[in-house]
């Protein structure tokens, strides 16, 4: 498909307080700077005309109003990051045809042109509810790891499936020089209207089998356009170790 004009398109920041391997996550320190309060900076610098924080904590809402980035106080309530989403989509009254783009909230290294594409890549996909990104992988070892979230695409770019499986898998091994792998990048753009009809799905068998909850929507018919990036983006902020290196980056920038 041909390029169009830049699109237009808001970015979400869904932030929780509460996190298991690194507990306050959205307000740790970094270089001066609460995590979140980074990556709606960050986000920023992308073409998004504008950038929202989506919290359930009064003290993430505080520290975004202290930096003046936009922040909306959602439920506490919420199973799933477009779950909280979904919410922003009705708060703010969104048209259907409105581009969201859900951008992590412990992602303070995301390159705003990963953020640009992602939206451009829905916005080239009429057809498509959602876009997201992958990576091709190259290493055994990663390709094996349940940790690592594979996708196989159609012949126009679309997700076939998701897994945490090794997919598509090899049975022969004068078939693996043809085979492609790639890994799926937890960046989404949604259109307005999937949002709005997202807190209507039912969890999908799939869904619950494999902890992936893009497969919801693709149980649902709905589908999801995939751009194939060159290189893999910095990684975020899932443990401390990861913390501290994301801490040198900007000490040194």
């Amino acid at each position: 498909m041909s390029a169009s004009k830049a699109p237009d398109f808001l970015v979400v920041i869904p932030a929780r307080l509460g996190s298991t391997r690194l507990p306050r996550k959205p307000l740790a320190d970094i270089d001066g700077k609460p995590m979140v309060v980074r990556v709606a900076e960050q986000a920023k610098k992308s073409l998004a005309h504008s950038v929202v924080v989506a919290t359930d904590s009064v003290e993430i809402q505080a520290a975004c109003d202290e930096h003046r980035i936009e922040c909306l106080l959602t439920s506490e309530n919420h199973p799933t990051g477009t779950d909280r989403l979904a919410e922003v989509a009705q708060l703010l009254k969104l048209p259907d045809n409105a581009l969201v783009v859900n951008v992590q909230g412990d992602e303070p290294l995301i390159p705003p042109e990963l953020i640009n594409q992602v939206a451009q890549t829905l916005a080239d996909h009429e057809e498509c509810a959602i876009s997201t990104v992958a990576v091709p992988i190259h290493d055994t070892t990663e390709i094996q790891n349940p940790n690592v979230v594979k996708v196989v695409l159609n012949r126009v770019g679309e997700a076939l499936y998701f897994s945490r499986a090794s997919i598509p898998f090899v049975r022969d091994a004068g078939a693996e020089e043809k085979t492609e792998h790639l890994r799926h990048l937890g960046i989404y753009a949604y259109r307005a209207e999937f949002l709005h009809a997202y807190t209507r799905l039912d969890p999908a068998p799939p869904e619950q089998a494999e902890a992936l909850e893009q497969l919801r929507a693709l149980w649902n018919g709905y589908r999801i356009a995939v751009y194939t990036a060159t290189q893999t983006p910095p990684a975020g902020v899932d443990t401390p170790d990861d913390l501290e290196r994301v801490r040198r980056v900007f000490k040194a920038s």
